[in-house]
């Protein structure tokens, strides 16, 4: 106890204060006694990727329980959305939704009308029926092809997310024409946001998620940084130069680049960023990255950003938004836009 603590006490006393106020000053005028915190680290496969959690907390099995029940949730999620499950939901409604009105969950339905609005917003630079053009291109398989003008043409006809419509009243999804979606360009952000959900409610107040770390939320701030949870971006040019850092506290960043998918052909490169306005691969951009205060908005919008470049993106973007984009010039190359 500190003398000062103590000197109180001892005045109150004397002034005839009953004993339990005199307990009641005694642990005010007390320090409160610093706690040690756990860090738990902890990464699992779900959804096509790697998620990696890291958080801190006082109690070490809690903060384990919150950690695995964010896991479940990454394995449920991918259970609704992937495409690559017949069992599905995502991939039911791209099998029966050409042919009639689909009732699917309300989860999938909202997720579905963000996809929408994502792809009004951005005039078709966004676009979930993107992937006849991928696998068209060979990036679903990874060995890379340049189609010929003829097959980009008739793989244009099968997409386009004009065909999708959404009935709010019955919940149902129909397609106008065959497409199919893919889950690709909002999936990681959508889990690593419902991750963070669940472990804010569970009580854990400091956590960072990645998922394979082109999508991050960072959860309150760790223990030794009040700015945030530190992130780096490297030089799309020189990988071990940092181009751009960050600081995230309760805010998300998500990350788009050439180096992620890619081949060469004719000395060319081609990236996986499709403009699916056009049928080809994105060029001129090295990488886009956005924060947002939902991963489900930053993964989103690194497309739109990539493809439609940076006046574009400064015109257009939202005020919470930042944005740092690297383009494929020799100077000035690397832009923020706050």
């Amino acid at each position: 106890m500190h003398l000062s603590a103590l000197q109180r006490v001892v005045r109150l006393a004397r002034a005839g204060l009953p004993a339990c106020a005199l307990a009641a000053s005694l642990l005010a005028a007390v320090p409160p006694r610093e706690t040690s915190l756990v860090r738990l680290e902890r990464s699992f496969d779900a959804m096509g990727t790697t998620y990696t959690v890291v958080a801190y907390g006082e109690d070490r099995f809690a903060v384990d329980a919150a950690i695995e029940e964010a896991y479940e949730e990454a394995v449920r999620l991918d259970r609704m959305l992937s495409n690559y499950r017949a069992d599905s939901e995502w991939s039911r409604v791209n099998r029966e939704a050409a042919r009639r009105p689909v009732e699917v969950s309300e989860e999938l339905f909202l997720l579905l009308e963000k996809c929408v609005e994502y792809s009004r917003a951005s005039e078709g630079a966004f676009d979930i029926t993107v992937g006849p053009l991928m696998k068209l291109w060979g990036f679903y398989k990874g060995s890379g092809r340049v189609p010929h003008r003829a097959e980009i043409r008739a793989a244009l006809g099968r997409i386009g997310w004009r065909h999708i419509r959404l009935d709010r009243q019955a919940r149902t999804v129909r397609f106008t024409a065959p497409v199919e979606m893919d889950p690709g360009g909002i999936g990681k952000g959508y889990a690593v946001d419902r991750m963070a959900d669940i472990l804010r409610q569970r009580g854990v107040r400091s956590a960072l998620i990645s998922a394979g770390r082109s999508s991050i939320y960072g959860l309150g701030a760790p223990p030794s940084e009040p700015r945030g949870w530190k992130v780096t971006l490297p030089d799309p040019r020189q990988p071990s130069r940092t181009a751009a850092e960050f600081y995230l506290k309760d805010h998300s960043m998500s990350t788009s680049g050439t180096s992620e998918r890619f081949f060469v052909a004719g000395g060319r490169t081609y990236s996986h960023i499709m403009d699916p306005r056009t049928g080809y691969p994105v060029q001129g951009m090295l990488s886009v990255s956005v924060l947002a205060p939902k991963t489900l908005d930053s993964e989103a919008w690194t497309k739109p950003y990539f493809v439609l470049g940076r006046e574009w993106a400064a015109r257009h973007k939202p005020k919470e938004f930042q944005v740092f984009l690297c383009e494929d010039r020799s100077e000035n190359a690397c832009v923020y836009l706050p």
